[in-house]
């Protein structure tokens, strides 16, 4: 998805060249991805002659929102606090960290 958000659209073997040095995955791998993807509505094809072109129909945000939403869920039952409690014990927070949240929790409280 990445390659795809930085560029797009793209046909599959450009997208294998852009994974070749992250990953080593053949082009009968990235394409069975795809296919996924495409199955699973988070990516579009385009006809181009004898090959498809694959485009995102989910922006980098709203993937965003749904992978932190489906953590949460799964592993702190839809609780933020223990969540950025796990992150802030696993790596640290650092003080631009802890402003930014102090920020966000202010403005959080001032919409209600």
């Amino acid at each position: 998805m990445e390659v795809l958000w930085h560029l797009s659209p793209q046909p599959a073997s450009d997208i294998a060249e852009a994974l070749a040095e992250a990953k080593q995955w053949n082009i009968k791998t990235i394409k069975t991805l795809l296919s996924r993807l495409v199955d699973k509505q988070a990516l579009a094809t385009t006809r181009d002659g004898r090959r498809f072109l694959y485009a995102p129909l989910i922006s980098r945000e709203a993937y965003s929102r749904t992978a932190a939403r489906t953590l949460s869920d799964r592993l702190f039952g839809g609780r933020a606090t223990p969540l950025v409690a796990h992150l802030a014990e696993g790596r640290g927070l650092s003080d631009e960290d802890i402003a930014d949240l102090e920020n966000l929790l202010a403005e959080l409280k001032n919409e209600r």
